[in-house]
């Protein structure tokens, strides 16, 4: 008969305090971080919107939402936060976009395009940094294309061509702020 052998006995997981979790944070003296910024310019689902807001906050990046009642509706919604998180509210997204590129931001793309970085090799962000995310269903325009310095894409394995707005944002936020 074979003998069974108990697993050896680990140490006890310990969750950490509210507390712990803050004190480890680093210190932010002004809410607009600035350094990352998460730009759904066309959205279309109202519940990515506040997701995406939380990965925001997670990771120190700010979001750029489009000037819309239902847009602004939807990030109060979503915005479970005790401190407000730092939304900046765009008007004309191609123009803000091309004033982004023209102050030195890099203008990065997550899209579906020949040129496109895997995720997994995607580099930390070391300078100002704009992520674009497009409409769900259309992608990012045509005409938004022309002002990507470069695209970024997410592998799939699935039958799906894509993931949700939130999700592929939040990915993509990680990794750019060398938390993945």
């Amino acid at each position: 008969m074979e003998r069974i052998h108990p697993r050896p006995v680990s140490p006890a997981i310990r969750t950490r305090t509210a507390r712990e979790i803050r004190s480890a944070r680093r210190p932010r003296g002004h809410r607009c971080w600035g350094h990352l910024v998460a730009a759904p310019l066309w959205p279309m689902h109202d519940a990515n919107l506040g997701t995406l807001l939380r990965t925001c906050d997670a990771v120190g990046a700010c979001l750029a939402a489009p000037s819309l009642r239902w847009v602004d509706e939807a990030l109060a919604r979503g915005d479970t936060l005790r401190k407000p998180t730092c939304v900046h509210r765009i008007g004309d997204p191609l123009r803000w976009l091309a004033a982004e590129r023209a102050a030195g931001a890099c203008i990065l793309g997550v899209e579906l395009a020949d040129e496109a970085v895997r995720l997994a090799d995607l580099p930390v962000a070391r300078r100002r940094t704009v992520m674009v995310l497009g409409h769900e269903a259309s992608g990012i325009p045509p005409e938004a294309l022309d002002l990507l310095d470069g695209a970024v894409e997410i592998p799939m394995i699935g039958t799906g061509m894509s993931l949700n707005v939130a999700v592929a944002g939040s990915l993509v936020l990680y990794k750019l702020a060398g938390l993945l």
